[in-house]
């Protein structure tokens, strides 16, 4: 059945969020041209990470939510469907933003293992961060009032990206990257315990 479901995210998703992975395919076009390539690496990771909360949104407006509920499924198996398509999206984009990473890098002369290693991990954090703090409100109240938490989570993130690139944040990340990637997988997981469980308790 989880086969079907994932069938099921991934075709939709490949119809409706098209837009997006051109956006994201402009956006890595354009981090060879500027000097500071992080947010043209990011913005696409981020938006991409966020398929699972435009999903949601088109089952509730085609009431694919209540018609699930006919299926031989589990209301944990209709939400693990929603984190493994953002995994499976989220993590193609993530691992060719980090080989366009390298690449520029090389080309350079500036790559070093250590920072690169600090800059995935900030992308990581920053990709999952995203779907992991609006999933589990989407999944409790709808996407309609998921809507303004979407636009919300979208400002907070930038200004905080911004926020800590000032700060130089960045150049700290070395000596923590293993524990940012690490904070960043158990915060995933995290968010998708708590959304099988406020699913599992809400009325459709």
């Amino acid at each position: 059945m989880m086969k079907g479901l994932l069938l099921k995210e991934f075709y939709v998703a490949s119809r409706t969020c098209r837009s997006i992975l051109f956006v994201a395919v402009v956006f890595f076009a354009l981090s060879f041209f500027g000097r500071d390539s992080q947010f043209f690496f990011l913005y696409p990771l981020m938006m991409v990470s966020l398929f699972p909360v435009t999903l949601l949104s088109y089952d509730e407006r085609d009431g694919w939510d209540k018609y699930s509920l006919t299926l031989p499924c589990t209301r944990a198996q209709l939400v693990s469907a929603k984190y493994l398509i953002g995994l499976i999206f989220g993590g193609a984009v993530f691992l060719l933003a980090e080989l366009l990473l390298a690449v520029r890098l090389f080309l350079n002369g500036a790559f070093d293992a250590g920072a690169f290693l600090s800059l995935s991990s900030a992308l990581l954090l920053l990709g999952l961060l995203g779907p992991s703090l609006l999933m589990p409100f989407t999944f409790k109240f709808g996407s309609e009032k998921g809507r303004m938490a979407y636009y919300l989570v979208i400002v907070l993130l930038f200004a905080a990206i911004a926020l800590l690139a000032g700060m130089g944040f960045y150049t700290y990340l070395e000596k923590f990257s293993w524990l940012v990637i690490g904070a960043a997988v158990l915060l995933y997981l995290g968010s998708w315990r708590l959304s099988i469980f406020f699913y599992e308790k809400r009325e459709l």
